[in-house]
């Protein structure tokens, strides 16, 4: 296995099969993380032929990473890329991360911040994306994009404790500390619910840990 794509997942019944078939047109070797799910996540996963991998009670986004990435590279795979279930990361720009990779350890997506992106959303990235500048001196276009894609030798030295949305950011802290060659490519993002993403209570939370992180 030489290239791994990671998709979390938590309750995306509706979801899921969409995202699977797209990504298959760019990578087969597919490991979704069903993180507690309570609907229909796993089974509809599994008929589209990917490697899943359960976690019997909801344990985070973080945690969900970590399982798929262990696995990932337990079955050899030398690049990983990472993106959400909703359908709000488009597979087609997985060739862009892979193409990235080639002079990179680690590479950012960001967000081409569209109209249908909700206030709070655009708010809560813009505070924390401050929030780093200011306390650590790190400048990324966009902290909280979940899409992302690094090398299996970068992950070892990323190795993450967080289990919540808060992997997003120690994921970035870690890259720096680590001295990780990386680099920031645009993407397209789509809205179709305005409650995905973080809340303002996990963006309070990540503003609040960083505080006691570690410097670059």
């Amino acid at each position: 296995m030489d290239n791994a794509i990671i998709i979390p997942a938590c309750n995306e019944e509706k979801t899921i099969a969409g995202v699977i078939t797209k990504t298959k047109k760019y990578c087969l070797n597919i490991i979704v993380v069903d993180d507690g799910s309570t609907d229909a996540t796993s089974p509809i996963a599994k008929r589209a032929g990917v490697a899943v991998l359960h976690h019997k009670v909801n344990l985070g986004k973080g945690a969900a990473l970590k399982t798929g990435c262990e696995y990932a590279l337990q079955q050899g795979a030398e690049k990983i890329v990472v993106l959400d279930a909703d359908s709000q990361h488009d597979p087609a720009e997985i060739p862009k991360f892979l193409e990235a990779l080639k002079e990179n350890e680690i590479v950012f997506g960001y967000r081409q911040v569209p109209e249908t992106m909700p206030f709070v959303l655009r708010f809560g990235n813009a505070v924390i994306n401050q929030s780093l500048r200011l306390f650590y001196n790190v400048r990324i276009r966009d902290s909280q994009c979940g899409y992302r894609a690094f090398t299996a030798a970068a992950y070892r030295q990323l190795q993450w404790e967080a289990q919540d949305y808060y992997v997003e950011t120690e994921i970035i802290l870690n890259a720096g500390r680590e001295k990780l060659k990386h680099t920031s490519i645009p993407i397209k993002t789509i809205y179709a619910d305005k409650y995905k993403g973080t809340t303002v209570l996990d963006g309070i939370c990540i503003v609040a840990k960083m505080l006691g992180g570690k410097l670059w």
